[in-house]
């Protein structure tokens, strides 16, 4: 019988780890444009964030983090027309004015991003990236959908906060501790 139990405690303990890891491996913060931010590029012109975004893997449920000063950029997610032409008719979303801004990206698809002021589109200061799905385990069957009207879901302040996923990661985590430690007393 203490065989048993010692086998049931090793395979709940394994299960909640796995848990855990795939809740802390699904989200990632990209910096955009890293050390230069979201800013109008000073080398690299429209290849830019082109260039940054090339080594990158976007998965739903990842954050942007545009980080820019407020009134001196903005952040607008738009169509790819709208994008290849640097023009905000086609807005997805609601412009973003405060910096720094995070976006989660709630969908997998391609997502084109672009800051209005002035001509800083056309002198570069434009995102294009594609996202992926999270690979059909527990984070994308509880991932929650994208809002109707189709915007990224907008703007966070402040670090991003616990996803309902990991929450309810570290809760299913802390139940198997306490059933685990209830069967060794």
């Amino acid at each position: 019988m203490e065989k048993l139990r010692n086998g049931v405690l090793l395979m709940t303990v394994f299960v909640a780890a796995a848990v855990v890891v795939e809740v802390a491996a699904a989200q990632t913060v990209h910096v955009v444009g890293e050390n230069m931010g979201w800013t109008v590029p000073r080398t690299g012109g429209s290849t830019a964030y082109t260039a940054w975004a090339s080594s990158k893997r976007f998965m739903v449920g990842d954050i942007l983090t545009f980080n820019f000063p407020t009134d001196i950029h903005d952040v607008l997610r738009v169509t790819k027309e709208s994008y290849d032409e640097c023009t905000s008719t086609n807005p997805i979303g609601d412009l973003i004015v405060n910096g720094p801004a995070n976006v989660t990206l709630s969908s997998s698809g391609d997502h084109f991003f672009i800051c209005t002021i002035g001509r800083h589109c056309l002198s570069g200061q434009k995102l294009s990236i594609s996202v992926t799905g999270s690979g059909g385990g527990i984070l994308e069957k509880l991932q929650c959908p994208p809002p109707e009207d189709g915007s990224s879901g907008g703007p966070m302040t402040g670090p991003p906060s616990p996803s309902s996923s990991s929450v309810l990661a570290s809760s299913f985590f802390m139940s198997v501790v306490f059933v685990a430690v209830s069967m060794v007393v």
